[in-house]
């Protein structure tokens, strides 16, 4: 049974007070707090191993080199991934977009396709590609932000090599859809690749059921600790690409001249691993599982739904579909005469309630719109209906204060 106070007792961070008020945190979009399931499983590491893997034969190494394995298990587990070997381990979801884009052979003329909402980190690697001759295309939204499918088809052609779009938008919490996405695009020839940092703690992801070719993910966003991430890969996918990144690790022999290259996954996985942070991405695996999926997109459109309905009226405009439903755990809004960084500012003093303001990372989109950027709430399973209803009170007092 889903029960949140129960939970709430497992994050630290939420029975801190700040002049003897609760932290209310919502910015779990740019980094989710952290369970002491995970916290204790990082601190195993540095107080049992804290040790090399992968080259160390001594007990100490070869105990890294089974939890590491036991994480992998478990993250195939969590995606339903076929293999082990599909499942690479990075520092985060930018460095796995930018592992494809520098791994995968381009000729000129090849096309990759992309949306409008795309955050930074999958719109500046493909923009370095352009000097090379590859020709980079832009989806644009609907007017309600939700994702054109009809626009999309329009631009897919045999020259399309690579369709790499946001799962869930950070933006606006607007979710894409993938399985039609990813079908269109294999019919027409292409490989996809999904930015899943904001979809894959929050719903149901079934790698092989969605088909897709290429999957990034980060452990911050998903309970686990920073500098931790995956790249999933179908295996004939990551065969086909060169390593990017090289050094210690990825090779069985080296000459002078030449090298001996490593099989899957250990060829794209350079240099000395941050095992604790493998260890601990393991376990939020685990713990995102035991809370379940479901449970989890049921908590976040309650709450919602919540502070959508508590905003009307308001000096506030959300962005995105105006129905709750569509923005899964995102609430992102502009506010009239005042900047959101005031906004979230304010709410921060007034309640410690913990906003993001700004572009979100997603820039060209709010220069397209002529927009500063927006306030930001972004829920999780960790947060309550009195949270929800506190942040109304306070954006209420906010919403009178403008003028």
């Amino acid at each position: 049974m889903f029960d949140v106070y129960k939970i709430r007792e497992d994050f630290p961070v939420l029975k801190r007070t700040i002049d003897k008020k609760p932290i209310i945190y919502l910015d779990s979009a740019c980094m989710t707090l952290r369970p002491v399931q995970v916290i204790d499983k990082i601190r195993e590491y540095y107080e049992q191993y804290s040790a090399c893997g992968e080259r160390s034969i001594h007990k100490l190494g070869k105990g890294v080199d089974e939890e590491a394995e036991k994480a992998k298990k478990i993250l195939r587990k969590f995606l339903n991934a076929k293999r082990e070997e599909e499942i690479i381990f990075t520092k985060n979801t930018t460095e796995g977009i930018n592992l494809v884009a520098n791994a995968m052979e381009w000729k000129k003329e090849d096309v990759i396709v992309s949306s409008d909402k795309e955050h930074n980190s999958n719109l500046l690697p493909w923009q370095l590609l352009i000097p090379k001759g590859i020709r980079h295309l832009i989806v644009k939204s609907n007017p309600d932000n939700t994702f054109n499918l009809e626009a999309f088809e329009e631009k897919m052609n045999r020259d399309v090599k690579l369709v790499s779009m946001v799962h869930t938008s950070n933006l606006d919490g607007v979710t894409f859809p993938a399985k039609e996405i990813i079908k269109i695009s294999h019919d027409h020839g292409a490989k996809v690749l999904l930015d899943a940092a904001q979809s894959i703690p929050h719903l149901p992801i079934d790698v092989r059921k969605l088909d897709v070719d290429l999957m990034a993910f980060s452990g911050h966003k998903m309970v686990g600790p920073s500098g931790t991430g995956i790249l999933y890969g179908k295996k004939d996918m990551l065969e086909s690409m060169k390593p990017f990144m090289v050094g210690g690790g990825t090779v069985i022999d080296t000459h002078y001249q030449t090298a001996k290259f490593e099989e899957l996954p250990q060829k794209y996985e350079a240099g000395l691993q941050n095992y604790a942070g493998l260890m601990g991405l393991g376990e939020a695996a685990n713990y995102i599982m035991r809370i379940g999926k479901e449970n989890i997109e049921k908590q976040e459109k309650i709450l919602n739904s919540i502070i959508t309905k508590g905003m009307e009226g308001m000096k506030f405009r959300i962005i995105g579909p105006q129905d709750p439903e569509k923005r899964g755990s995102v609430v992102s809004f502009v506010p009239e005469k005042i900047s959101p960084h005031e906004v979230a500012m304010m709410a921060d003093e007034m309640e410690n309630i913990c906003l993001r303001s700004g572009a979100h990372c997603v820039h060209s989109w709010f220069n397209e719109h002529n927009l500063e950027g927006t306030t930001r709430a972004s829920l999780y399973f960790y947060n309550t209906k009195e949270e929800a209803e506190k942040l109304i009170e306070t954006l209420g007092k906010i919403n009178e204060l403008i003028k």
